[in-house]
């Protein structure tokens, strides 16, 4: 059973987050470690994803006037390709919605099969650079 929660270890979740995406990291030598992400993660909504209690993933989020803006989003390893990813996908439309956004918006590095997941999901690609897709669903 798949259910969130506020993340109340934040060190562990950054750790997660270095997990899944040090091949990222180093594919685009990118100097980022567990304090860095840390660092970057206080300010924002940080939820769980957990599965039968224990945590398997975790989602991010910031707000502005412009919407919602899907900041992290990590499923461990040995939980993709569950569905796992869809179904938070729907919480976090559902979070969005609860905060008044119109739309998600949100980047990912162009050698992710992330955005397949996004796209499946209904964003749309509007606009890209090197590394990255920026994606976008409105949701309202």
């Amino acid at each position: 059973m798949i259910s969130y929660k506020t993340t109340t270890d934040l060190s562990q979740s950054a750790e997660l987050t270095y997990r899944n995406m040090r091949s990222y990291y180093e594919h685009y030598s990118v100097d980022w470690e567990p304090r860095k992400i840390l660092e970057q993660i206080t300010n924002l909504k940080n939820r769980d994803i957990l599965v039968d209690g224990n945590v398997v993933g975790v989602i991010r989020l910031s707000f502005n006037d412009d919407g919602c803006f899907l900041r992290d989003f990590q499923v461990s390893e040995k939980f993709q390709n569950k569905g796992i990813g869809s179904e938070a996908l729907v919480e976090i439309r559902r979070l969005a919605l609860e905060a008044g956004a119109k739309k998600v918006q949100l980047k990912v590095f162009k050698i992710s099969p992330a955005h397949r997941l996004y796209e499946k999901d209904g964003f749309k690609v509007t606009s890209e650079d090197d590394r990255f897709f920026y994606m976008e669903r409105y949701i309202a």
